[in-house]
């Protein structure tokens, strides 16, 4: 068997050694004589893994006590309906940095729901190429929270601060982040947020599941009209099994959390890796007049890094041959084209540097 480099955005690379174990549990998971994925999700065997999983990432993100973490289902997609429909409560309204499609994704959702909401920042004025600054992000006197998304997978640009969500009187509002691509890739400070929400299929594991974290007193602000799988209350009550759970992708998830804290040896070591692959890749796109990467130099995402070809007529040799030298997944978003090379957490540094050298190699003999 033959295990290529894969830069695929999302479902992403999962690490070796937890495909392995999955690999050597799957038939029959530590001597119970059946699989994590037909086991009850309500049977002691499970309950572990679950109770172990929330435990690990608690760990792993230092998440204070005043705190719940929710494992449920629908992406983080489906957490733009359920973030208004928990916070907005009688009144107030949302507020909204735009940076890039996915934060425009939860605008959307927002206004379609309840109509009015309020834009705090926005980069589409330089085209998405540099967050808004600190003092540009201003909020409504009813903001009830700032939602902003920390990373924008498709465009690559990516905050380099975490932004004040503080209202025109000087009280402070909850804030809400999109953390799906960068969670888990550095150290965090939960305490500077009132809920973050991150779909599993980049770093934690594989799709189907979507990690919420939030704070507790932003539990019972959740609107009548909600659905009841939506609250943030109801899934605490019942340990995220309202219903019965992503229960194989949870495991997964779990797998990674000790992966990460045995393996790796923690998120200050994940992101020193982190940092020197995307430098590596970084350099080899600025080093060159072949390649070229649009995003504001302290805002480009580590995680996702879109390139452009001098001549886009090279394009699809680009990834024909990048394919065939095994370096999958590369073909930037449909909505942008160009390349993309997304270095999540399971990506190896041999992967980035397998990269630098096809990109190398390629322009030497296309450019």
């Amino acid at each position: 068997m033959t295990r290529h480099h894969n830069f695929c955005a999302g479902p992403a690379a999962l690490p070796t050694a937890v495909l392995e174990r999955a690999q050597r549990e799957m038939l029959d998971f530590r001597g119970r004589g059946l699989s994590v994925m037909e086991m009850s999700h309500r049977s002691p065997e499970y309950v572990a893994i679950a109770e172990k999983a929330e435990a690990d990432l608690r760990e792993l993100l230092a998440i204070p006590a005043n705190y719940k973490v929710l494992f449920t289902q629908g992406g983080a997609t489906q957490q733009f309906a359920a973030v208004p429909f928990n916070l907005l409560g009688p009144g107030g309204r949302a507020s909204f940095v735009n940076t890039g499609i996915w934060s425009k994704k939860a605008i959307a959702e927002a206004r379609h729901l309840f109509g009015d909401i309020h834009m705090a920042a926005s980069s589409e004025a330089n085209g998405h190429t540099a967050v808004p600054r600190p003092e540009e992000i201003l909020l409504a006197k009813d903001t009830a929270y700032l939602h902003y998304t920390a990373n924008e997978t498709i465009g690559g640009l990516a905050f380099d601060y975490i932004p004040e969500a503080v209202r025109p009187d000087g009280s402070e509002a909850p804030l809400v982040c999109d953390l799906s691509s960068t969670i888990l890739s550095a150290p965090l400070d939960v305490s500077r947020f009132g809920v973050i929400y991150a779909g599993a299929q980049k770093n934690i594991g594989p799709a189907g599941l979507v990690v919420v974290i939030v704070r507790d007193d932003l539990l019972d602000r959740a609107r009548d009209d909600m659905p009841s799988l939506f609250g943030y209350q109801a899934l605490a009550e019942a340990g995220s099994m309202i219903n019965t759970p992503a229960t194989y992708s949870w495991y997964l998830a779990g797998l990674v959390f000790e992966w990460l804290k045995e393996d790796v040896g923690g998120l200050a070591a994940m992101e020193a890796i982190n940092a020197r692959k995307a430098a590596k890749l970084y350099a080899a796109i600025d080093e060159s007049d072949f390649y070229a990467n649009p995003i504001a130099v302290a805002n480009r995402s580590r995680m996702n890094v879109p390139f452009v070809l001098a001549d886009d007529r090279l394009d699809k040799a680009f990834l024909a041959e990048a394919e065939q030298a095994g370096l999958l997944n590369l073909q930037g978003h449909r909505s942008v084209g160009g390349m993309r090379a997304s270095l999540y957490n399971a990506v190896p540094e041999a992967a980035v540097d397998a990269l630098v050298d096809f990109m190398s190699d390629f322009e030497k003999r296309r450019g």
